[in-house]
């Protein structure tokens, strides 16, 4: 088994990265062979500064060594620094069609109005997608709900471009369902939208670089409602901030959320709030102190990250020089 995913190198990672993903890349280590990169070429589908780019590549590296991520057990590369993705992507555009794009939805929220106005590589970046897991013969993709269309949409590639030129290369990529359950984190200040670093809010996020008191003040200060918890997750439904903070505490403690609500029924969140504020901290604090001590040596993350483009470009040739030879570029 084989599983490759990306993460787009956005600056400072939150909790909802760590638990909607990052723990459970780390989880599927001793799982199966792990190929994850810093997914910098999708990154240019919007604007951003060069230099801050080329730091956000460094600091998502930290964090995900910082959480567990081990360049011995896996494969941890920059995007870019493997060309083998953008070529394929391209054999793989004239294999797509513009149909199967058109249906993509997060094409369709992330350009919104503006369509006529949004990059090429916006509309594009599934196919680069399916590059990124087709060029690994991948078997495995943790995927959450919103990225279920995306795989789909690989394994199409995959079948037409096999059926086109009568070969067997490209592996129709599955969801990877282990590595326990990703927790959907949603914001602090609003249980009806994902924690986003997007939001002009602060308090609606919690980044692993928070101190312990900033934590614990986020987690004081987060929405709730007056009334106390429930015994029975189903009565959580239309308390979205109550059934969030049940949630993160479940997915930080290894429980259910049926086993929260047993420790808390018929008690508040003035009870509830410093429990998880202390377990959130103690998540935290460990992975925080381990990002600011890699932050400090740039040059080791680059060798790490040299080390595994090396690795992956060596898994990446022969299916590039099998999809060069089946569209008739080599012989």
């Amino acid at each position: 088994m084989r599983v490759v995913s990306g993460i787009q190198p956005t600056g400072d990672l939150h909790l909802g990265n760590l638990l909607g993903a990052i723990l459970r890349w780390v989880r599927m280590q001793d799982e199966a062979e792990c190929l994850f990169f810093l997914a910098d070429l999708h990154a240019l589908t919007v604007d951003i500064e060069p230099a801050l780019l080329r730091a956000n590549v460094r600091e998502m590296a930290a964090a995900l060594i910082a959480s567990g991520i081990d360049p011995d057990k896996s494969i941890v590369f920059a995007h870019s620094a493997v060309p083998a993705h953008a070529e394929l992507c391209w054999i793989l555009n004239c294999t797509a069609r513009m149909g199967w794009l058109n249906r993509m939805t997060q094409w369709k929220d992330k350009a919104g109005k503006n369509r006529e106005g949004s990059s090429v590589g916006l509309f594009d970046y599934p196919v680069l997608q399916a590059a990124d897991v087709l060029i690994y013969q991948a078997t495995h993709v943790p995927v959450g709900e919103d990225q279920k269309q995306h795989i789909e949409l690989a394994r199409d590639i995959a079948l037409k471009f096999n059926n086109d030129f009568d070969i067997e290369l490209f592996i129709p990529p599955e969801p990877f369902i282990g590595g326990g359950t990703a927790a959907r984190v949603m914001s602090l200040r609003d249980g009806t939208a994902k924690m986003s670093k997007s939001d002009p809010s602060e308090q609606s996020r919690i980044h692993l670089t928070d101190s312990d008191d900033v934590i614990a003040q986020k987690i004081r200060k987060a929405k709730t409602d007056p009334d106390p918890l429930p015994d029975d997750p189903t009565l959580l439904e239309g308390r979205p901030e109550a059934k969030n903070l049940v949630g993160i505490l479940a997915a930080m403690t290894g429980e259910t959320p049926e086993t929260v609500l047993q420790r808390f029924a018929g008690q508040g969140f003035g009870a509830f709030k410093p429990v998880l504020a202390d377990a959130t901290i103690a998540l935290v604090g460990p992975l925080r102190d381990r990002l600011i001590e890699l932050r400090r040596d740039e040059t080791a993350l680059d060798a790490i990250l040299a080390a595994g483009a090396e690795k992956a470009a060596a898994l990446a040739a022969p299916t590039l020089a099998e999809a060069y030879r089946a569209v008739g570029l080599r012989g």
